[in-house]
């Protein structure tokens, strides 16, 4: 059990940490259990400090009243809010000066205790701008009387300052429109993870409860069987978790790509191989016989990775007794590969957004993952001078092509 625990402490601790915005975490009684470091940057504590604290230590004094009737009354009705719609909030620092807060509600239970984790960010800069432009708005008509003897002039520079006004709301409008966005996003984000998460861990842990159960020679069938759920539960977390930090490696231009030459039956064979273990009853998987006459020279990691997504994806969203069929064919500049599937398809109206991160179809909201495997594949195929496209009939399947270049260019 030990091993797991670790494993998914590791796992939250990367999502916790990696977050831009503070997250606090407190459970009914208000008292805080969890901040990642974003958090106790914006607060300027140090680590372990808040934990175990009252929430009211990073709200003003004179908002505790109001604050603690707010509290009781989301956790009456606790749903995914912003909180403080309609008014300021502001935050406490350890240093004892307060600032300008926006906050994201959103509970959830675990272990059957009920607990609210809150994104902060701190829009000091923001609220900033906005006087700045309140105090344009405030002196402009002043102005305008003082130049009055000077017609043209302050009529001259009332348009300069006009422009900057406009500049200023559109500015302040487009940076609150894309924070908006933003914290949508990543509210979605942790959303979308903690339900990824929740399900594999539940498994293991029902599974390890139960392998304590066979305890006999003959029962180790049973033995085996839960064991290998766990470790297909721990591989899950583990793609999952390699998948953020691909992520990450992607947004700060830290992906590492190395090319070598190498048959591509070689990459085909282990991903067929591992995804064997996926077929449902019935389903097979054609391999393109010409394929054993290739080789090429790419990045042999970001080939296979593309190829187990795609052919991942064909069997999760095909049904029993269907043909995941490989197609392979050298063109003039390209080798162009094919994965084509008999499953339920892509709706023609969600087809545009298939590679956003984060995107899944309502056609499969049902089945799990994380709407992001397509947008890594994508960018490092990109990065590498290849492409991915589709073809989808909803009902009816999908075919993916990936375009990868004979003549390789190096990337820098």
């Amino acid at each position: 059990m030990g091993f797991f625990e670790e494993s998914i402490e590791e796992a939250f601790l990367i999502l916790f940490e990696g977050a831009s915005e503070g997250i606090v975490v407190v459970n009914s009684d208000q008292v805080i259990v969890a901040t990642n470091s974003s958090a106790r940057k914006i607060f300027g504590y140090n680590k372990n400090e808040l934990e175990g604290q009252h929430l009211q230590v990073l709200i003003p004094s004179s908002y505790h009243k109001e604050h603690h009737s707010h509290f009781e009354n989301f956790m009456k009705h606790s749903q995914k809010r912003e909180m403080g719609t309609g008014r300021d909030l502001f935050g406490l620092r350890k240093d004892g000066t307060q600032f300008p807060v926006e906050a994201g509600l959103n509970p959830f239970v675990l272990h059957n205790h009920r607990y609210v984790m809150s994104l902060i960010t701190d829009i000091t800069v923001r609220k900033e701008s906005e006087m700045k432009i309140a105090d344009l708005n405030d002196h402009l008509e002043e102005k305008i009387n003082e130049r009055t003897d000077s017609l043209n002039k302050a009529v001259e520079q009332l348009k300069q300052e006009v422009i900057l006004r406009i500049n200023a709301e559109n500015n302040a409008k487009e940076a609150l429109q894309k924070e908006k966005e933003l914290n949508e996003l990543k509210t979605k984000f942790l959303s979308l993870v903690s339900h990824e998460f929740k399900t594999p861990i539940s498994g293991i842990l029902t599974s390890a409860t139960l392998v304590g159960k066979y305890t006999t020679e003959d029962q180790q069938e049973q033995r085996e069987r839960h064991l290998n759920t766990i470790k297909n539960k721990v591989k899950y977390l583990n793609t999952i978790i390699d998948d953020f930090l691909s992520i990450e490696r992607l947004d700060t231009g830290k992906a590492i790509y190395k090319t070598t030459s190498f048959p591509l039956s070689k990459v085909l064979n282990e991903v067929i191989y591992d995804a064997n273990m996926h077929l449902k009853n019935g389903q097979n998987i054609h391999y393109p016989k010409n394929a054993d006459d290739i080789t090429l020279a790419f990045d042999e990691k970001i080939l296979e990775l593309s190829l187990s997504n795609l052919i991942h994806n064909a069997i999760k969203y095909s049904g029993e007794h269907t043909k995941v069929l490989i197609e392979v064919k050298e063109l003039s500049e390209h080798l162009e590969i094919k994965i084509i599937d008999q499953g339920i398809g892509i709706p023609k109206q969600e087809q545009p957004f298939i590679f956003d991160r984060y995107f899944r179809a309502e056609n499969v909201l049902l089945t799990p993952g994380t709407g992001i495997g397509l947008n890594i594949v994508q960018n490092h195929l990109k990065n590498l001078n290849a492409t991915i496209s589709f073809v989808s009939d909803a009902g009816k399947g999908s075919t993916f092509c990936i375009l990868l270049p004979l003549v390789n260019n190096s990337v820098s």
